[in-house]
């Protein structure tokens, strides 16, 4: 199969290379201003993996070229931050051809809304087939260009849904052929909401700011980073989520036990399980306060959870006093931006039944 790898970060260039190492052809692309990943790749004539996954990718393409991209691409593989989603939309809009399936990975911002929103076709519209899934499936760096060190590839707790979600297990056939441990969610609202990285990530670089700042992220973010006191905000930031979830009918399961599906956590503790986890193994900190740890994470996740906790009655104490403290420290208000909220996404005037309508499959 043709798969087409969009964005040459830490997951694209692993979803390539994992691609390509079974059997597929597969042509990564990014925008010119990563144009040293890209050209590193091509010294290479692939990319070289180590770790969970081991071997050298040979790519059939990597480049800037996005028509000879997504030409006859069988699968469409969009991966990179919440807020690069609309930039990969945009740039799609002109090759994108009807039938043509694209997965958001992971769907931290609603990604697959995003990316009808940005083609500028109606939600409802099935056109285009737009999935999208619920973590990134792999914990991994890129070491330099061309070379990717992969921490871990999921061993499940990996959920996929489609736009319309009549069109799920139709993608979800593609998906598995490089993902066999993946699932289909029963509602978007589900691969929407159950990402950790909202509830760990700015516990962790929250309540590690100092040590962030003044050793410049030289310390190891989970296994020095997520302490007890850490993990009980992050429990209590996932206790509201979990609220949320019951309210929306989403399926979202408790982040302890999803860690031990997906092969991160030896153990079901919020307090020990991150700080011992042989997935987060060797991960080192942040260099700075101002990432996607931030930017994405509260910006587009916590704010989305509020305003959803906001618009059905469900109280969110603790992600509010998060985004203010968050925001304070960087200097920005995430809520007034409003990065992420049912407004944003042109769903302001759905009830709740019909958002339930459209995303349960």
């Amino acid at each position: 199969m043709k798969i087409a790898i969009l964005g040459s970060g830490n997951g694209g260039c692993t979803a390539a290379a994992d691609w390509a190492l079974l059997g597929h052809e597969v042509y990564l692309w990014d925008f010119e201003q990563f144009k040293d990943n890209i050209a590193g790749i091509n010294a290479k004539g692939g990319i070289q993996a180590q770790g969970a996954i081991e071997g050298f990718g040979k790519l059939a393409y990597a480049g800037h070229d996005l028509q000879k991209t997504l030409n006859q691409a069988d699968f469409i593989q969009v991966i990179g931050p919440a807020y690069a989603t609309d930039a990969f939309a945009k740039a799609c809009k002109p090759y994108l051809k009807k039938g043509q399936i694209v997965c958001v990975s992971p769907s931290s911002g609603a990604g697959a809304i995003k990316f009808k929103n940005a083609l500028g076709v109606n939600i409802e519209d099935d056109s285009f087939i737009i999935s999208e899934i619920s973590t990134l499936p792999y914990a991994c760096r890129v070491k330099t260009p061309g070379e990717v060190e992969v921490f871990l590839k999921l061993t499940g707790g990996l959920y996929l849904a489609a736009l319309p979600a009549k069109y799920t297990e139709k993608v979800y056939d593609i998906f598995k052929l490089a993902y066999p441990r993946a699932s289909m969610a029963n509602s978007l609202f589900m691969t929407m909401l159950q990402t950790g990285n909202t509830i760990i990530h700015p516990s962790v670089t929250l309540l590690n700011a100092g040590r962030i700042e003044s050793t410049k992220g030289d310390f190891y973010f989970y296994e020095d980073g997520a302490t007890p006191a850490t993990g009980r905000l992050m429990e209590a930031l996932d206790n509201e989520k979990l609220v949320l979830s019951d309210v929306l009918e989403a399926g979202i399961i408790r982040d302890t036990k999803i860690k031990l599906d997906q092969g991160y956590n030896a153990e079901e503790s919020y307090e020990t399980g991150y700080r011992t986890a042989p997935g987060f193994k060797g991960i080192k900190a942040q260099s700075n306060l101002d990432t996607r740890y931030m930017n994405e994470d509260v910006g587009y996740g916590l704010v989305f959870l509020s305003d959803l906790g906001r618009r059905f009655g469900v109280p969110t104490p603790v992600t509010d006093a998060v985004i203010l403290v968050a925001s304070i420290i960087m200097k920005r208000d995430y809520k007034k931006e409003a990065a992420l909220t049912l407004s944003s996404l042109g769903l302001g005037d759905y009830s709740l039944e019909q958002l339930k309508r459209l995303f349960n499959r």
